[in-house]
């Protein structure tokens, strides 16, 4: 058998790992309220459906707060969570 030699990883390869990872989450957390509210608001029949702003309340929860409720999201880990990394090597110690 061959032995791995795994070389130390670049402390940007950390830091994209764990923003793919955030990144994941979020396309999970807006799936699962899009899906809630789609097909839990729009089993029903059509004739009972209730309406907001000329919307179904099943499209209107899923697809227009959700879109909002997602640029917020986006904003607020963009803003906190997400680091500016430099693409060259030479200010890798600055990490």
């Amino acid at each position: 058998m061959v032995k791995k030699t795994e070389a130390p990883l670049d402390k940007r390869f950390k830091i994209a790992h764990r923003e793919a990872l955030i990144g994941v989450i979020l396309v999970i957390i807006n799936f699962i309220w899009w899906y809630g509210f789609s097909y839990g608001l729009g089993s029903a029949k059509v004739e009972d459906y209730q309406y907001i702003w000329g919307l179904p309340a099943w499209f209107f929860y899923s697809c227009i707060v959700g879109t909002l409720l997602m640029i917020v999201l986006v904003s607020l880990t963009v803003k906190f969570f997400f680091k500016d990394v430099p693409f060259e090597i030479e200010e890798e110690e600055k990490l």
